[in-house]
């Protein structure tokens, strides 16, 4: 008798196939017919925005080729390492790849260094602090409360919990940076690292006072450009780089490229900012982001983008003018970025409030604290308004008077639905007057 086990029937079918059948390949198959729910929702979001104004000051619209470089065969490919020093084969390509990357974003910042493999700018950050820092050492950075981001000390972030966090912050009387406070801190704390950048300051920073006062204490000034890079590479607000060891930043915001991260660093510090980055914090790269983030850098190299960058300024310098005449209170008076900081008590409505309500209408913002908030940071007494999105959709100076207007008109009519109604429907008109996406 055969002691074998007999086969099970469908694995014995599989056995005697020589090919998969044409019945079992959805590899070549359109997004619709493999998975028509994720291809309704991704229709769903496109009409969203197109109906939408956009004004969240940290999202933008990439470029058609920033996103074929995203979908492309990039993706599949395994490339633990950097150019020229990878732990797997067949990495010839991305290597070219990377490299373009690499040189392309240190000619459009003046860096010596540059390293395109942080997935986001949080770990851009992460990075960068460990590279340099030992858990309870002393970073200087700005205060959440008047601008600053997340990762620059929150204490619900890895950034509060692994270091002792020093906060400087605005003068309650000008709302802008206190430069004064800032080295009275750092004489007194003598900080490892000193941050500058933030996430909700509308003016210009100082980076070179910054980069006095690290010198001064012996510390490392490392700055997080993520908010401002676009406007920096077409020289329409001030650079970093000549003042800051390190500059970390995003890839999206007002650069208008790929979801991603980027470090800039002098020379002397490449080797340890490389090491963290891999194989310290972060596995194989995302070949096709990068190839993403090096068409955002040859795109923001040429002279329309400058122009555009120029317009996102001027249009966001009409929009806080506009603002102001319907009534609303900009923090620190006004700007000299792409976003603009709105107090909103003159309405007497919450940030959170405002959010929902204008949502409600088709503009999209978000609730954020303005310095000195006597509201919770879940509720806020502003918003944040940002040009990036609505200026790269082809919007100018007109349309930041009628956006105005409408933000306006919505909050003074927040309990009457027709008019609301009405308002949403204009809105919608002028999003598509300026549509996103070709037809």
């Amino acid at each position: 008798m055969d002691s074998a086990l007999p086969i099970p029937r469908f694995f014995a079918i599989i056995l005697t196939m020589t090919t998969i059948s044409p019945a079992l390949q959805t590899h070549g198959r359109p997004l619709a017919s493999v998975d028509p729910q994720i291809a309704a929702l991704i229709k769903k979001e496109e009409e969203r925005q197109e109906t939408n104004l956009e004004l969240i000051a940290s999202e933008n619209i990439a470029s058609l080729a920033v996103r074929q470089a995203m979908m492309s065969v990039l993706t599949d490919k395994y490339a633990e390492g950097y150019p020229g020093r990878r732990y797997y084969g067949g990495c010839e390509v991305v290597d070219e790849v990377e490299a373009l990357a690499i040189e392309r974003v240190k000619a459009l910042y003046g860096a010596e260094h540059a390293n395109v493999q942080p997935h986001s700018g949080a770990s851009a950050n992460m990075a960068a602090y460990m590279a340099f820092l030992k858990p309870g050492d002393t970073i200087m950075a700005m205060n959440l409360a008047h601008g600053g981001h997340l990762t620059h000390g929150s204490p619900v972030n890895f950034s509060g919990q692994l270091y002792n966090v020093v906060p400087y912050g605005v003068r309650e009387d000008t709302e802008v940076i206190d430069y004064d406070e800032l080295r009275k801190l750092a004489h007194e704390h003598k900080p490892k690292f000193i941050v500058s950048g933030a996430t909700a300051y509308p003016r210009a920073i100082d980076f070179e006072t910054f980069g006095k006062i690290a010198e001064e204490v012996g510390a490392i000034h490392m700055c997080d450009m993520a908010h401002y890079s676009g406007l920096i590479a077409a020289g329409v607000y001030p650079s970093p780089i000549p003042h800051a060891h390190i500059v970390t930043s995003t890839t999206h915001k007002s650069i208008r490229g790929p979801r991603g991260g980027m470090i800039l660093c002098r020379q002397e510090l490449a080797k340890e900012i490389d090491k963290t980055v891999f194989p310290g914090i972060q596995g194989g790269p995302l070949m096709h982001i990068i190839a993403a983030k090096a068409v955002c850098f040859h795109e923001a190299a040429q002279l329309e983008f400058r122009e555009y960058a120029t317009q996102v300024k001027l249009n966001a310098a009409a929009f806080a003018a506009a603002l102001t005449a319907e009534g609303f209170r900009c923090v620190s008076g006004g700007t000299d970025s792409h976003l603009i900081l709105v107090d909103l008590r003159p309405f007497q409505v919450t940030g959170k409030a405002t959010q929902i309500i204008l949502e409600s209408v088709n503009i999209t913002t978000n609730r954020n604290s303005i310095p000195f908030d006597p509201e919770k940071p879940f509720v806020t007494s502003g918003v944040r308004l940002g040009t990036p999105a609505i200026t790269t959709r082809g919007m100018g100076m007109k349309e930041m008077t009628e956006i105005a207007s409408l933000i306006a008109r919505t909050l003074k009519a927040r309990e009457d639905e027709a008019a609301l109604a009405q308002i949403k429907r204009e809105v919608v008109e002028l999003a598509r007057r300026f549509p996103i996406h070709e037809s």
